[in-house]
Order: C-alpha cells, then sequence, then structure tokens
C-alpha cells in the first residue's frame, strides 16, 4: 500500500465526500477490525458500538455465519442479470416468507433502503393510478429523490426542489413528549392519525401513506397501541395503500421480527434494508401482498435495477435469519431492552438535562432539554443544517473518549447496539453516558 497507514483519514477526507455534513474540519476515525459489539481503531482502542454503526449490525460485527456465505457465494456465483432465476434468490426469498409478517410474499430486491422505498413508491403508484403520498415529518426515508421528498427533516431542504420527486405532502408524526398540535395523550384521542385522514380527505390522487412504526434516526417515536392500527383502518376507508418503513426497526430491534407486529398490523407495502444482511452486504427489499403482486400479472412491472436480486447481495439472507433465530435475538432485545431502558430512567432521574427516555426493544433514545418545564431542546434542526456544533456532537466525542459509539442527532443520542449485547456491556455504556451527562448538566446551568 503507498499511503501510509497513519495518513490514511486524512486522505479520505481531502479525496471523500463525508455524508450530512461539511467537508471542512472532518477527519474520520480509522477503524481496523471489528468483532461483536466492539469495533477497534488504528490507534489501538476498542470502542464499544452501542449504535451498531447505523442501527444496522444487529447480529454483531464479523458474524462467522455471514461472512462464511458471502465467501461461499462469491465462489459459485457474484452476477446474474435480474431476470435469471438463482439458488440463493430462491433460499433468500423462502426465508423471508417464514419471518416476515403474515401476507406480504411478493418482493423487491434492490440494494439500500432509500431504493426499498423508491419501489414501494412506484409500486404503490401503478396499483392505484394516483400519485401523491403522505409522509410525516420527522422522518427520514432516504436520500433518492422518491425518499428524499418523503423525507421530513432538515435533509430533505437541501435536495428541494430538482432532487426531490413532487407529489408528497407531509402530516405531523408522532411524538407524546413532544406533541406537534400541543395534544396529551390519552385525552388527545391521538389527533395525529385523525389529522392524516383529514389530509385523506382534503386532498386528491392519495396512493399510499408511508410512515416508520418507530422513527429512527429523529427520535425512536414509539407510537400509542391506538395509531397503526387507526392509520391500516382509515388507509382502508380511503382506498390508500400502508407502507411501512422498517429499515431501522425490523430484524428483531424493537422486540418483534418487525415493529409492526407489536400492534398486529399489516401494511400493504413493507420496506426494509440494514439487519436483513447484518449490512454485510448492501441490501433493500420491498415486500408487498398477494393482492399486490397479483396486479402485475396483466400490468407491467415498470421498474428494475442492475444489481436487482444481486447474488452477493442476498447470500447473507438466509444465514442473518438462521442466526437471529439461533440465538432468538427478538427475545434478547425485549429482555435487554427492559434493562436498558431501567438504567437510562435512572440516569433520568440523576440528570436534568435529561427530558425524555423513550424506546422498545433495543431501540433507545436520550433526549436533552434546556428546561425540562418547557421542554427546549439544546439544537434545533436549523441549527443542524446550518453546521452548527451540537451539544450531542459534543457528548458524541466524549464518549469515544470512554471507549464508546453512540449516533448523536440533534439534541438525542440513539441507542441501538447490536442485539447480541451482553449484560455487562450495557453497565459499562451507561456508566459512560452518566459522565457525559454531566457535561449537559453544566451547560444547562450555564
Amino acid at each position: 500500500m503507498t499511503i501510509a497507514i497513519d495518513a490514511i483519514p486524512e486522505f479520505i477526507a481531502r479525496h471523500n465526500y463525508c455524508t450530512w455534513r461539511r467537508r471542512a474540519g472532518w477527519m474520520p476515525l480509522h477503524i481496523t477490525a471489528a468483532e461483536g459489539c466492539y469495533f477497534s481503531l488504528a490507534d489501538g482502542r476498542r470502542i464499544l458500538d452501542l449504535s451498531a454503526q447505523a442501527m444496522c449490525v444487529n447480529l454483531g460485527h464479523n458474524n462467522p455465519a455471514i461472512r462464511d456465505a458471502i465467501i461461499q457465494q462469491s465462489r459459485t456465483l457474484s452476477y446474474v442479470y435480474p431476470a435469471f432465476a438463482t439458488e440463493i434468490r430462491a433460499r433468500a426469498t423462502e426465508k423471508l416468507l417464514e419471518v416476515m409478517p403474515a401476507g406480504l410474499e411478493v418482493f423487491f430486491f434492490s440494494t439500500s433502503g432509500a431504493e426499498a422505498n423508491e419501489a414501494a413508491f412506484k409500486i404503490a403508484r401503478m396499483v392505484t393510478g394516483r400519485h401523491k403520498i403522505i409522509a410525516r415529518y420527522n422522518a427520514y426515508h432516504g436520500s433518492t429523490p422518491g425518499a428524499m421528498a418523503a423525507t421530513g427533516d432538515q435533509r430533505r431542504w437541501f435536495a428541494e426542489p430538482a432532487g426531490t420527486m413532487p407529489g408528497v405532502i407531509h402530516a405531523p408524526e408522532v411524538n407524546c413528549y413532544r406533541c406537534p398540535l400541543k395534544q396529551t395523550y390519552p385525552d388527545c384521542g391521538v389527533a395525529c392519525a385523525d389529522y392524516i385522514e383529514y389530509m385523506l380527505e382534503n386532498e386528491g390522487n392519495v396512493a399510499a401513506v408511508i410512515v416508520e412504526p418507530v422513527v429512527g434516526t429523529n427520535g425512536v417515536l414509539v407510537p400509542p397501541a391506538e395509531y397503526l392500527p387507526r392509520l391500516r383502518a382509515l388507509c382502508d376507508r380511503h382506498e390508500v395503500l400502508l407502507i411501512f418503513d422498517e429499515v431501522m426497526s425490523g430484524w428483531g430491534r424493537t422486540g418483534a421480527w418487525f415493529a409492526c407486529q407489536h400492534w398486529d398490523t399489516l401494511p400493504d407495502i413493507l420496506t426494509t434494508a440494514k439487519g436483513a444482511t447484518n449490512a454485510a452486504m448492501p441490501l433493500g427489499i420491498t415486500a408487498t401482498t398477494r393482492r399486490i403482486g397479483d396486479h402485475f400479472q396483466d400490468h407491467v412491472f415498470a421498474h428494475g435495477h442492475t444489481y436487482e436480486a444481486h447474488p452477493m447481495a442476498l447470500s447473507p439472507v438466509p444465514a442473518a435469519i438462521d442466526e437471529a433465530r439461533r440465538l432468538d435475538l427478538p427475545a434478547r432485545a425485549r429482555e435487554l431492552g427492559g434493562y436498558l431502558g431501567e438504567r437510562l430512567r435512572a440516569l433520568q432521574d440523576r440528570h436534568p438535562a435529561v427530558g425524555d427516555v423513550r424506546g422498545k426493544g433495543l431501540f433507545w433514545a436520550v433526549e436533552l432539554v434546556r428546561d425540562r418545564d418547557t421542554r427546549t431542546p439544546f439544537a434545533s434542526k436549523h441549527d443542524k443544517a446550518a453546521g452548527k456544533p451540537l451539544l450531542v456532537e459534543r457528548l458524541h466525542a466524549e464518549l469515544l473518549n470512554r471507549g464508546v459509539y453512540c449516533l448523536p442527532w440533534i439534541s438525542h443520542l440513539v441507542l441501538a447496539p447490536p442485539l447480541i449485547i451482553q449484560q455487562a456491556d450495557i453497565d459499562l455504556a451507561v456508566a459512560a453516558l452518566d459522565e457525559v451527562l454531566a457535561i449537559a448538566d453544566d451547560v444547562r446551568q450555564a
């Protein structure tokens, strides 16, 4: 290698782009290896991965079964045009049918969650003959034009108008801590769902509604029990399709194979990615009901990719599902998620800067506020978009100094460790959080 090992971060910063930030000041940490719940840096430090990188390495890093499946596939068939059949395509489909919510049984395979959502939008438009999509604020669905148009957070602002798809409108999200409708649950009667029905009554040409059953990056927002069933009923009443984006919330993360199963609610289309391959290969999955699949018996499915149903991308799927079953990851997420929730709520009691702790399974957010009474956050979407220094980014750096990686986002930290995490690792992480939250307490008082 012509580049010196210690020069790699500087070389990358000079010649590469960095996701969702300015290039100025970016000097990426150099990861050299990863195993289980930890990754190793070039300087020798070993870091507990408390966010599973991007909420995706559910089985932990370098899982042997995943690794071996990829190696084996590379030895037999690395690529074919998607019109052909392959054994791995059949095996992956068979495994998906075993764990997907019953009723979702026709699949389109792409290479990312964003592409899975793009396919979902096209399918909804082709099936219904209508073009509008209702999404929600505080949602993230990907960076391609349709997915970015459906995204409700500040990342969409940079893409408008040319980089987004027309025909997407936004509804209020479910956020019982900071309700956009200024209501209080349960007295609200789940008004955020009623608002979507109001939109359906006053908008023509709506093809579908898309939601994350549990919102991911934008705060791990868990809906009240009535919300998803209500959404299903109103979509049926108005004859629009319901799309669930389970890119982050799927694959055992919330304590069920897919988060929608907690509320026994079946979408017409479910999109997912990340944990499907343990992020070892890029794969997006768009799963539909048989009714939708049968529409294309007599209608052209006007969509496709060179890398659709790519054998290498599909190769980890059977192994990932078998491993998740062997380890009973949904049950582990429920059990250890309960323990993590208790420890985080204890931190909330000790630290006045912690306004809210919420989550499900091993998917949690710690939200920071300047004032608990007013629930004033430390930063806003506009601060993030402007590239201002954020308190959560300072806490992120302090956690790294203590051997813990945790994803920061505007005014909260996202805790979504590999589902194989042990209780001792949780204790280590909580101890580090306890120390750095004291910094937030001090800033709050300043």
